[in-house]
């Protein structure tokens, strides 16, 4: 043994360039469970702090927020019910991979990437219809296609085949604005934000210089919009002033520093005079270049080596997503004078990825199943501790879409939403596509997400919605809790359709006394009942 560890000290040192290999000797066996690995890291991390975690929530909270972040809404009255009941040690796997195979997963997690990927418009928030890029991604999230894929095809988009159709609008949107589109990409693809490089070298981390965000800037020089389409030229170089010196053409470099030796680097030929830049509508687009910038960052950007960006992004969004912080904080932040809250688990992960060919439903079953994710959101007593410890969960804004089909399926008579299989899916599809205009309403949420006077005022003063939620009607919940003769059931089973969990004695208390001094008016005493629970802080975010 000590031989095989003198050796291996000797060719370290003979060969440094093994010793900043992708992946230390420290790192946990590959073959671990994602969950299994998650817990070591955040335990080890606890142990270390001499923090004891919040204890794990309670069946109903875990329910809650497992359906919100795998089908984006909140549990049925009978889901709730099924999951409470069942004795089953092996019920929060099964429920996962339940999630995870409805359309419902599908669907909401292209409008989370659509988020991520797009800025926040209107349609965007709408949830509304089929889009370009949505529609891809509902396609492309259907067949869990690897995310390596999905960035490919985003970056060389073909509007010719079915499966990729709607890709293209990713790049030609941000076409007319090189500068915007170069640091979208980085931003999006590859967590840094290089956007502090392009006038002066980053003033305060020594990682990007202005190299770093004209490189990455030539690898989209020859791109631009031609009859509606997306093409390249075989030509075409980016100028840029440094700090001092004169004007000089960038050379093409990834953000390790690596440089690509490309073909025509000279200035593409000027439009002819009178010719609108982007092409006529329906004008043929030119034939695809003889070398493409954006094929070889592709190639580069998922090269052995030069991966970690890739990988460790998607990695870090998702994680963010699901715990409320990222492992590296800000998302748009990895450089070395921000370090991973837990390196280890961040490179781990991030190896994982790869080696599992980039299947991102397989990622996100393994965070959710970790007891780090099932842990309480409230913290007993003392200060909570530091938020990179991840030793208590996160309280997160629910999203447009999530907000509006809750609402809807919490103001929804239980026994119109009872059953499974194909004809509940159906009702729950119907349900979104009906919360589609009142998702629109909403604000898309940020880390520091604050419900604003715009909200409150939507609930106080919006008949229509008023109407829509509280309205005495069948299929309604109002409707059916005035035919539930019990004020104490009433207000249990009011708390169990809107917070998706069983009513503590002291609400049943407080609501039975209010809708019994209301006797004389109990469907407007109901509707009052309703509307407090929906606009609750409780019901406004995921916990």
């Amino acid at each position: 043994m000590v031989r095989t560890l003198r050796f291996a000290a000797l060719v370290l040192a003979l060969f440094p360039a093994l010793a900043a290999a992708d992946e230390p000797a420290a790192l946990l066996p590959p073959n671990r469970p994602i969950e299994q690995v998650v817990d070591h890291y955040l335990d080890a991390a606890l142990q270390a702090a001499k923090v004891q975690p919040a204890p794990r929530a309670d069946d109903a909270e875990l329910l809650r927020r497992l359906t919100l972040d795998l089908n984006g809404r909140i549990p049925t009255s009978a889901e709730l019910a099924d999951y409470l009941a069942n004795s089953d040690s092996e019920k929060k796997g099964k429920l996962v991979d339940r999630l995870l195979a409805s359309p419902a997963f599908v669907r909401h997690q292209a409008l989370e990437f659509v988020a991520m990927l797009q800025p926040d418009t209107g349609e965007r928030r709408r949830g509304q219809a089929k889009d370009g890029l949505r529609t891809y991604l509902e396609k492309a999230l259907a067949e869990n296609r690897p995310w390596d894929r999905v960035f490919r095809e985003l970056m060389l988009p073909d509007d010719a085949d079915p499966k990729t159709k709607g890709a293209s609008d990713y790049l030609r949107g941000r076409v007319k604005d090189l500068n915007r589109l170069t640091i979208d990409v980085s931003t999006m693809f590859f967590g840094v934000n290089v956007s502090c490089a392009q006038c002066h070298d980053h003033p305060h981390v020594t990682d990007w210089k202005q190299d770093h965000f004209y490189g990455l800037k030539a690898f989209f020089a020859r791109t631009f919009e031609a009859g509606g389409r997306v093409a390249e030229r075989d030509t075409g170089v980016v100028k840029f002033i440094p700090n001092k010196g004169k004007e000089k053409v960038a050379r093409v470099m990834f953000l390790t520093g690596k440089v690509v030796d490309a073909p025509g680097m000279q200035e593409a030929p000027k439009q002819p005079k009178g010719r609108r830049p982007g092409g006529a509508k329906g004008e043929k687009a030119p034939p695809p270049p003889k070398f493409s910038l954006r094929a070889k960052l592709v190639e580069l950007a998922l090269e052995p080596g030069q991966r970690d960006f890739f990988a460790r992004s998607i990695v870090n969004r998702l994680w963010h997503r699901h715990f409320g912080r990222g492992l590296v904080a800000p998302l748009d932040q990895m450089h070395s004078a921000n370090p991973a809250s837990h390196p280890e688990l961040l490179q781990w992960l991030a190896r994982d990825v790869v080696e599992h060919g980039y299947d991102l439903r397989r990622l996100v079953r393994g965070l959710v199943l970790s007891n780090a994710y099932a842990r309480g959101s409230r913290w007993a007593s003392g200060d909570v501790p530091d938020e990179k410890l991840f030793a208590v969960a996160q309280v997160r804004p629910l999203t447009p879409m999530q907000m509006a089909v809750s609402l809807r399926l919490a103001a929804t008579d239980p026994a119109a939403l009872a059953g499974s299989g194909p004809e509940f899916e159906k009702r729950i599809d119907a349900l979104e596509k009906n919360a589609a205009r009142l998702a629109g309403l909403f604000p898309q949420p940020g880390d520091n997400f604050q419900v604003g006077v715009s909200e409150a005022m939507l609930f106080a003063n919006n008949e229509n919605l008023l109407k829509e939620l509280l309205a005495d009607a069948p299929g309604l919940l109002v409707h059916r809790l005035k035919q539930v003769t019990s004020l104490e059931e009433r207000a249990e089973q009011a708390v169990r359709s809107v917070l998706s969990r069983a009513a503590r004695a002291a609400e049943v208390q407080a609501l039975t006394e209010y809708m019994r001094r209301r006797e004389d008016r109990p469907v407007a005493a109901v509707q009052q009942v309703v509307w407090a629970l929906l606009t609750s802080a409780e019901f406004r975010f995921n916990h």
